[in-house]
């Protein structure tokens, strides 16, 4: 915790809390202080349990996303109060746990919009790499009835769905096209140059020619 605190940049905290996340440490710092640490279960659960933002960071670095139980990694997900710790939490822990699909069903059906936007988050990887089993007409309805008037981090969720859809089923693109188009969610994002717009029809749009690109000889 030391070790954090004498990282600590205002500039970096500055950045971070624009994004909602209340700490200051530079992450490829904090990725440098795990990569020395290695795996470490236990450390792991003492730093989490501190609630700090950038110990929460460095735990989710160095554990051991095969220890945690169902009910711990429900917990967990339900502390995750800031962006970046749920992220890092959804991609780097729960994308490599044995209790993933039962989870995601759980929390795709959850009041709580934060913890539902991480149903969402495990559903667009199974789509992207696991989809049989899948209703994706059925995704697709959902997205279509709730994504417009879904809280930020929720709309986000489902409309990476969304755009995955698109872009890995062809015969599920027209439509998921059209649901972007009708729904402009996301359609003035702000996007840097060289960036994809997240805005669903663009970014599958985009994402299709750079895989036809690849795919002519």
């Amino acid at each position: 915790m030391a070790e954090l605190a004498a990282l600590e940049d205002p500039r970096a905290r500055e950045v971070n809390e624009r994004h909602g996340d209340d700490h200051g440490v530079n992450l490829s710092k904090l990725r440098a202080v795990a990569k020395r640490l290695k795996t470490q279960p236990e450390l792991a659960r003492e730093l989490w349990a501190t609630g700090d933002t950038a110990a929460r960071l460095l735990a989710l670095l160095i554990c051991r996303p095969k220890a945690f139980g169902r009910d711990e990694l429900d917990a967990m997900l339900r502390e995750a109060r800031t962006p970046k710790v749920h992220d890092w939490f959804v991609n780097y822990v729960m994308k490599k746990s044995a209790h993933s699909e039962e989870l995601r069903a759980a929390w795709l059906a959850d009041h709580d919009p934060v913890v539902a936007s991480a149903g969402w988050a495990l559903t667009s990887e199974r789509v992207a790499k696991q989809p049989d089993g899948l209703d994706l007409t059925k995704l697709l309805d959902v997205i279509e009835a709730d994504m417009k008037d879904a809280p930020e981090r929720l709309q986000w969720a489902m409309n990476t769905c969304l755009a995955t859809i698109g872009i890995r089923h062809a015969e599920y693109r027209a439509r998921a096209v059209e649901i972007g188009e009708r729904l402009e969610v996301l359609k003035d994002y702000p996007t840097p140059p060289g960036c994809t717009s997240p805005f669903a029809p663009t970014w599958i749009g985009e994402m299709v020619r750079r895989q036809q690109n690849i795919e002519e000889p």
